[in-house]
């Protein structure tokens, strides 16, 4: 068994970070943070930290899970403003309070008590982009009445509309396997751009956007959490691994379980996954998404294309 990390694609910031902690011995916990944390404070990445895309309001909230396989010990934050390390705060509910999950003012609120630093999460370049999506530039500037009233159309309108290509929607996965043998999984994301206030998709759900048993493997999601949420989709591929399935087969079986859903809304869904002998895999809706991993061993991390499992087949 060989320490490996897992991301998907956009924590090629970071990977180098995660696998250095492994190299000297450390836990998978650290090595998913300090992957993690490189990626919420890149300004190029809008789906993830700094520089996330806004909710319909022009507010970034912040969702981010950590899960430790060993023991199932989990913490995660939603809807968290005006703080960039929401993966970093999610450990400290995991570490810290007898809770998993804490959202809004709560999640802020801690965030000031452990004197994790404030950031101003809306950068330009990413409010010009929500901007974008809406007429009535004044409407929205003003905040007025019947902006509110409109929200909640809007929010389905930007995603239905045939003229404009679907919400952005991204999200980093981490997975870690350590030299004692413990898998992690680490989420984090700014979710669905436009959202309607407070919404929280599968990333800081435990079991749908985020799961790890050191028996039998660790999974993570990326894409509509909605979907992931009512499939349990990280828990139903750690499952399947349980009941004996290879990783490739439980990844794809995963996948077709969404074809049940009844969502006017589905999208490009997304999973990373680890096995405790350290197999990487990933599966996608998309042909052209790839995910990454990085052993020990390696001076550079491997990309490699995901298992392709369409919606309709």
């Amino acid at each position: 068994m060989q320490p490996i990390v897992v991301a998907s694609a956009n924590g090629a910031v970071g990977i180098q970070q995660a696998v250095a902690i492994l190299r000297a011995g450390g836990s998978a916990i650290d090595a998913v943070i300090a992957g993690i944390k490189p990626v919420e404070a890149n300004p190029d990445d809008h789906s993830v930290g700094y520089s996330g895309l806004p909710n319909l309001l022009g507010e970034v909230e912040l969702d981010a899970s950590i899960m430790d396989g060993r023991g199932l010990r989990a913490g995660s934050v939603g809807a968290l403003k005006n703080h960039q390390d929401a993966i970093e705060l999610a450990r400290r509910v995991m570490d810290e309070l007898p809770h998993v999950l804490i959202a809004g003012a709560g999640a802020e609120r801690l965030a000031r008590e452990i004197g994790l630093p404030e950031v101003a999460l809306l950068t330009e370049a990413s409010r010009e982009r929500w901007l974008e999506r809406f007429e009535g530039r004044d409407e929205l500037a003003a905040n007025n009445s019947a902006f509110f009233t409109r929200i909640r159309d809007i929010v389905g309108n930007v995603t239905r509309d045939p003229e404009l290509p679907p919400p952005p929607s991204g999200t980093v996965n981490f997975i870690a396997l350590d030299h004692q043998g413990n898998l992690a999984t680490g989420v984090s994301t700014s979710g669905w751009a436009w959202k309607y206030p407070g919404r929280m998709g599968d990333s800081p759900i435990i079991g749908a956007g985020n799961y790890a048993d050191n028996r039998w493997g660790a999974a993570a999601c990326t894409g509509r959490g909605e979907m992931a949420q009512r499939c349990c989709t990280a828990h139903s591929v750690v499952t399947f691994l349980r009941f004996g399935m290879p990783l490739d087969e439980a990844l794809r079986t995963a996948m077709i379980d969404l074809r049940a859903l009844d969502d006017p809304y589905a999208s490009e869904m997304n999973i990373v996954a680890l096995t405790p002998d350290g197999q990487p895999g990933a599966a996608s809706t998309s042909r052209s998404k790839t995910y990454i991993y990085m052993t020990v061993d390696m001076d550079e991390h491997i990309e490699a294309p995901r298992q392709f499992v369409p919606f309709d087949e």
